[in-house]
């Protein structure tokens, strides 16, 4: 074992340091090194990078890393969504990336429920998409110590988004987004964009790598035939990260892949993957075309129940949701201009947690489900109804002629529900911006087991204008049908419209 010195390429006077034991952790085209005191890894790529390569890592690390520092959020995209390269060293002619290290949330301290052989490894995304590892029965499935709940994956689909929105407003791609470069941590809901060496940087040629099977969009297959330098070949770009984008989410939220149906398109298994996943490829909940639905004879019985769409549909995630996936994986599954950009999805993302029921069922593993609009909802994962009264909360803003209007936006009350600035303001947005004081919660909706009650924390200027009656901060409304509350007496203040399930 010993202690190896490399000096970047971009400053020589900064100096990094690594362990080299003989057994670097290895990648899908790097080596990996820790550093001494494990502050950072030094990945070191096994081909020679050729002198565009080269000057494409260069950007990634000092251009683009600098205009994410100077950027809005800067510490949140650096700490919470990626794992963005600083710097680029090079010995025996290989180029190294210097990366920081991953925080402790994104590995296994538990792993498989009766193995250990996961502790310590990198929760990728894809011990979180597979049914079999969550069915109880498989003989390894994760220990519920790792899974976090249904809400979780929701959380970590909006960290995802909002890394790829950062991404394209800054002119990159990523080139091969998937489960595989993405560390997740149901517990903490939190997610981690990684191996970002490999960005398609403008006016740069792009990495040779296309991405990985399961995400590659179609029309990249469809003409992976075509040489490179082919005008008709499509190399990763952003419309290809908005596809494996859609398809990452869809995998997340419902555990299988939306492509890969029971419909056979050659008897040569390369051509048939080709065309199911290229010039082919079909939604497998397609409304009006049934060609590729999934054949649950040939489901494992460990997938029996995410991997069958008729139990599990993914009308389950609610309208803000269907809509974007109908976009995504029927009209731009073959029409890139199509398909839903970033934004898009971390908007309906917010909204469909704002309409999330808490299941009654103390045993039901996933504990939260989509409101589904009926006057008697049923939780999609253990079929348990909710017996009792829910408010929904529909949001009114004023528009410019002064007039109440509804927004597209609406609030499922459960108990202990925080309502943030967002929700009382329409001069506050929730997105990364945001500072400590805006995410502070300013009311606070209790179920007693009898009624729903809104109490003020610290608004000023809350009226419940159904009984023209001050609600002062420490105050409580109690949450009845056709109740309206304004919520702040201020510009921009958000009328609430209550109704009772």
């Amino acid at each position: 074992m010993s202690i190896v010195r490399v000096y970047s390429i971009v400053d020589s006077t900064k100096m990094y340091e690594y362990v080299d034991d003989g057994r670097p952790k290895q990648g899908g085209v790097k080596d990996v090194y820790f550093s001494p005191k494990r502050e950072y890894v030094v990945a070191f790529f096994r081909e020679k990078q050729d002198t565009n390569q080269k000057e494409r890592i260069k950007k990634i690390v000092t251009l683009y890393h600098e205009n994410i520092k100077k950027g809005n959020a800067s510490e949140y995209y650096l700490n919470d969504i990626f794992r963005w390269p600083y710097d680029a060293v090079e010995k025996n002619g290989l180029i190294g990336v210097i990366v920081p290290i991953y925080k402790s949330d994104f590995f296994f301290t538990k792993g498989y429920q009766m193995h250990t052989t996961l502790v310590g490894g990198e929760k990728v995304g894809k011990w979180f998409t597979s049914p079999s590892f969550r069915n109880k029965q498989f003989p390894f499935n994760l220990d519920k110590s790792e899974l976090g709940d249904w809400s979780s994956y929701l959380f970590i689909s909006l960290n995802i988004v909002r890394g790829i929105k950062k991404m394209h407003q800054m002119g990159l791609a990523h080139s091969d987004l998937s489960y595989n470069n993405i560390l997740v941590d149901p517990i903490t809901k939190s997610a981690n964009i990684i191996d970002l060496d490999g960005l398609v940087v403008p006016g740069m040629f792009p990495p040779e790598v296309i991405g990985t099977a399961d995400f590659i969009a179609p029309e990249v297959l469809k003409t992976k035939h075509l040489l490179l330098t082919d005008p008709n070949r499509v190399l990763p770009n952003q419309k290809t990260d908005l596809h494996a984008l859609a398809v990452l989410l869809y995998m997340y939220l419902l555990r299988r892949h939306p492509l890969r149906g029971g419909k056979i398109w050659d008897i040569d298994s390369d051509r048939d993957e080709i065309m199911a996943m290229g010039e082919r490829a079909l939604f497998i909940e397609h409304p009006d075309n049934d060609k590729n639905r999934v054949n649950i004879n040939q489901l494992s019985k460990w997938d029996n129940f995410w991997g069958d769409p008729a139990k599990v549909p993914y009308t389950i995630l609610g309208p803000y949701l269907i809509d974007l996936m109908n976009r995504a994986l029927i009209d731009g599954l073959h029409n890139p201009l199509l398909r839903p950009m970033a934004n898009e999805w971390e908007a309906a993302l917010l909204k469909t947690i704002d309409i999330l029921l808490e299941c009654v069922n103390p045993h039901c593993s996933e504990k939260w489900f989509v409101f589904d609009n009926t006057s008697k909802p049923t939780c999609p994962f253990c079929g348990e109804k909710i017996q009792h009264s829910v408010p929904i909360i529909d949001i009114y803003s004023k528009n410019r002629e002064g007039v109440w209007k509804l927004e597209n936006h609406r609030i499922l009350a459960s108990d202990k529900k925080a309502l943030h600035k967002w929700h009382i303001s329409k001069n506050v947005i929730n997105n990364e911006n945001l500072t400590e004081e805006d995410k502070e919660e300013v009311a606070v909706i209790n179920y007693d087991g009898i009624q729903w009650i809104l109490t003020n924390k610290s608004v000023l200027g809350m009226k419940d204008m159904s009984d023209q009656v001050d609600v002062l901060i420490g105050g409580k409304v109690v949450l009845q049908h056709d109740k309206k509350i304004l919520m702040s007496a201020e510009e921009g203040g958000k009328l609430l419209y209550v109704t009772m399930v």
